[in-house]
């Protein structure tokens, strides 16, 4: 596991996700103006009762506000997909 992905799992206990999932595909983006800068691309599966009566992009920025600045220092692109128990 990478520093950011256990820096990632750390932050998002936060919203105290019933599953997560962190996938890291900054090797496939190897070149890529954001990863020569060292931010990473990750692929994010969070469950948690904390989205409940949000929609989609009220749920992307809680990620986003919950992840402060690693999204700034450590990932250059993020795919979020932000569901509560009852959508998994």
């Amino acid at each position: 596991m990478s520093d950011t992905v256990a820096l990632l799992q750390a932050a998002l206990q936060a919203l105290t996700p019933e599953h997560l999932e962190i996938q890291d595909d900054s090797a496939a983006h190897a070149g890529h103006a954001g990863a020569r800068s060292g931010g990473g691309h990750y692929d994010v599966l969070i469950v948690s009762s904390r989205f409940a009566g949000l929609n989609s992009v009220a749920r992307h920025r809680l990620v986003y506000a919950t992840l402060g600045d690693l999204m700034k220092t450590r990932v250059h692109a993020l795919a979020i997909r932000a569901l509560t128990p009852e959508e998994l």
